[in-house]
């Protein structure tokens, strides 16, 4: 896309999110369609367009690291770790919702999901429109959309603006195709990641050692990082607990996050 369609292109978008409608943008993963994320009416819009109900909701895209503060509360140090590590990148993040903010996303549980993509066109359009709620730009249950014109096929007229950058995710860019982000809910004591995506446990790990993996339970993640002398039976049984706890928090949090 050159420079001046580009901006064309983004100036449109802009007029669309503005008036509550959908568009189609690039990110470092898939395609996405996208909305306001303040509108009830515009995201309203985008699970209708997917197929989708309120029991998924939709994450959202940011323009910098500093609007998570603005988004989000009780933000643990883990989990500031690795926006501060990861982002722009593909990596989601689950976090209290700040209670103030006037929004309807769907069945959150007062969660939030952010995250900052690794693309240009993408964080072009973040800068001027604010956080968008944006899920991958495809029907449900069908292959999230690698190009503009997957999107078009699969969701027609319910989008207004079609951003066109080519195939995602660029080549070279560390992204495989077709993977979305990875997803991990830093709402309970311990990080847990609850999807597995474009960012390896590994990496995470380089982070924040403590991350619980999909389906990890505490002392499991314990066992790998320490010799058996060095877990304590005691220990075992308070990681447990708080695994439980921590599972509960997963389900209204995480559950069913889309891709993205």
């Amino acid at each position: 896309m050159d420079r001046e369609r580009r901006a064309e292109g983004l100036a449109h978008a802009q007029r669309a999110i503005a008036a509550k409608q959908c568009v189609v943008m690039p990110t470092d993963t898939v395609y996405g369609i996208a909305a306001d994320a303040f509108s009830a009416q515009a995201v309203a819009t985008l699970l209708a367009a997917k197929g989708r109900g309120r029991s998924m909701p939709p994450p959202v895209l940011i323009p910098r690291l500093q609007t998570m503060d603005g988004l989000a509360t009780e933000i643990p140090e883990a989990g500031r770790r690795l926006a501060e590590k990861f982002w722009p990148g593909p990596l989601t993040l689950i976090f209290h919702a700040q209670p103030s903010l006037t929004w309807d996303l769907g069945d959150t549980y007062g969660t939030v999901a952010l995250r900052i993509p690794d693309d240009e066109v993408a964080q072009s359009l973040l800068t001027i429109t604010g956080p968008l709620a944006v899920s991958s730009a495809n029907r449900t249950g069908r292959p999230a959309a690698q190009t503009a014109e997957d999107a078009r096929d699969q969701l027609a007229e319910s989008v207004e603006v079609y951003l066109d950058d080519g195939v995602r995710p660029v080549q070279g860019s560390g992204s495989e195709a077709g993977v979305p982000s990875t997803i991990v809910d830093c709402t309970g004591d311990r990080l847990r990641v609850v999807r597995q995506g474009g960012l390896s446990l590994e990496a995470l790990r380089e982070v924040v050692p403590e991350i619980l993996g999909v389906g990890e339970e505490p002392e499991q993640a314990q066992s790998e990082q320490a010799e058996p002398e060095q877990v304590e039976p005691e220990s075992a049984v308070v990681a447990e607990a708080e695994g439980a706890a921590a599972g509960e928090q997963v389900q209204g949090a995480a559950a069913e996050q889309p891709r993205d």
